[in-house]
């Protein structure tokens, strides 16, 4: 078995944090805003991930840019701030979805595995746990908790450490996970999901899980996103 090294190991990998979505279930608030911009404990949720990934040991950061998508960089500006150093992946007023935002970022990102955060989930993860590396033959490796209570289904299911499809899943995606370049191999930038590749390749035993059991919250609607600034106090 190889053995998964983290960030004391290796120089740190790049990150990028998707953010280009519409947050549609959050209207009328990203309206004008976009969701990674919503204020939680004082600060936007997507400089929570800035802080935690620059804490970890990461330096270089992608963020792709979508519905609003010119408040970000306005926002954060080229990331100095947090000893970072951001790059924009801009995508236009029509998102390209999870498989065209990443494979339109490639060039950024660069040939080696990279980290990819949902910008609109809140999680208490540390991010110098995160291995930096993957399994000689794996595409991914997903990071999943339990499903909540407002979810009907999950996503996935754990057998050991390898994601795999079952008739119940009972964890969910966490929206943080590692991919090796090659899992968007002959992928063109254009709009699609990457859960179809995803799914093949877990198909194929080529994907890893990790259970992540702390907090975590996709700020899914505003009842959810109310509580959790109410709990930091905004």
């Amino acid at each position: 078995m190889n053995k998964l090294k983290c960030w004391h190991d290796e120089m740190p990998m790049k990150a990028m944090i998707l953010s280009a979505g519409y947050g549609k279930r959050l209207r009328p608030l990203t309206d004008r805003i976009p969701k990674p911009l919503v204020p939680i404990g004082g600060k936007a949720l997507i400089v929570h991930h800035l802080e935690k990934l620059a804490e970890a040991g990461f330096r270089e950061i992608v963020i792709n840019l979508g519905h609003l998508g010119s408040k970000i960089p306005e926002a954060l500006g080229d990331g100095s701030p947090w000893g970072l150093n951001i790059s924009y992946s801009d995508e236009g007023p029509d998102p390209l979805e999870t498989g065209g935002g990443i494979t339109k970022a490639l060039p950024l990102l660069g040939q080696e595995t990279f980290l990819v955060v949902n910008g609109d989930v809140w999680c208490d993860l540390d991010f110098s746990t995160i291995p930096t590396q993957l399994p000689e033959k794996d595409d991914a490796l997903l990071f999943l908790v339990p499903q909540p209570e407002w979810r009907e289904k999950g996503d996935f299911s754990l057998a050991g450490n390898r994601v795999i499809e079952s008739d119940s899943p009972h964890l969910l995606y966490a929206g943080i996970a590692l991919y090796h370049p090659r899992i968007l191999d002959g992928a063109e930038v254009e709009k699609f999901s990457i859960v179809p590749r995803l799914r093949q390749s877990i198909g194929s035993d080529r994907v890893g899980g990790i259970l992540h059991d702390g907090r975590w919250d996709d700020v899914g609607t505003p009842e959810r996103l109310e509580a959790l600034q109410s709990e930091f106090g905004s």
